[in-house]
């Protein structure tokens, strides 16, 4: 089990920190908006089938805050060389992803009770999560925002606070009905809202667009410490891994302080 409580402390006990040890420098703030398909990975088909994949794609949709602490707001000065400062930001948002999900591959597709259990089983889910990252931008962040490069890659880690709202039915009736719900999934239905903690991981690049903003491009690879989120949690050998999701998406981000 991942102690994402314990994470989660010590991002919120960084970001205080920071700002308490760099407040008196002032600190720039951005803000922007993120969205973008969502692949998610759960119990629904097989993990690694490539249409299950690609079938059971959602979109995700954010508001992101950036805190840096590289330059003084309205001042075309830098307040200091040192390397924190230079290069990371302090990320915090709140997202929305959403998707349907459905069973796809050789299991579902035999031509038997299970097969036609499993196709005619259908979900969907819901995610209200809040966090904060902590970003490295590997080019100087005043030296991208003054325009000396165009291309600015990063890289983040972060922790969620996440509500999830499954749901479930099947074409052949009440799920908990003789013959309706597959045997793999017997005492494995969980369609109450839930919480929970998830770390991610993120990896993209800004380009500059203009004097205020800029376009980015992200992949971020989220794991919930938790199995339930859409509504799933099998029970047996064949159940290693809690649910994740894979989040492409493109952002824009507005400078409030140049």
């Amino acid at each position: 089990m991942i102690h994402t409580r314990a994470i989660f402390f010590l991002m919120l006990v960084l970001s205080l920190w920071s700002g308490k040890t760099y407040g008196q420098l002032y600190i720039s703030h951005e803000v922007g908006v993120i969205t973008g398909p969502a692949g998610f990975f759960t119990d629904y088909g097989e993990r690694w089938n490539v249409r299950n994949n690609l079938e059971n794609e959602g979109f995700g949709v954010g508001l992101v805050y950036y805190a840096n602490f590289a330059y003084k707001p309205y001042c075309n000065c830098k307040p200091t060389n040192l390397f924190f400062k230079k290069h990371f930001r302090i990320r915090a948002e709140i997202d929305y992803l959403r998707s349907k999900l459905d069973h796809f591959g050789p299991v579902a597709r035999k031509n038997n009770e299970g097969g036609k259990q499993l196709r005619a089983m259908h979900g969907s889910t819901e995610l209200y999560q809040g966090g904060l990252s902590l970003e490295y931008h590997f080019f100087g962040i005043k030296e991208a925002r003054d325009f000396a490069v165009l291309f600015a890659p990063f890289i983040g880690l972060g922790v969620n606070y996440v509500h999830y709202r499954p749901d479930a039915y099947s074409d052949l009736g009440p799920l908990d009905s003789p013959k309706v719900l597959f045997n793999t999934f017997e005492d494995g239905i969980f369609l109450e809202p839930g919480n929970t903690f998830s770390i991610q991981g993120l990896a993209g690049v800004r380009y500059r667009l203009g004097r205020y903003n800029d376009l980015q491009l992200e992949a971020r690879a989220i794991y919930y410490d938790s199995d339930r989120i859409e509504g799933l949690d099998v029970q047996g050998p064949q159940n290693k891994f809690n649910d994740f999701v894979l989040w492409l998406n493109i952002g824009y981000i507005y400078y409030l302080d140049f």
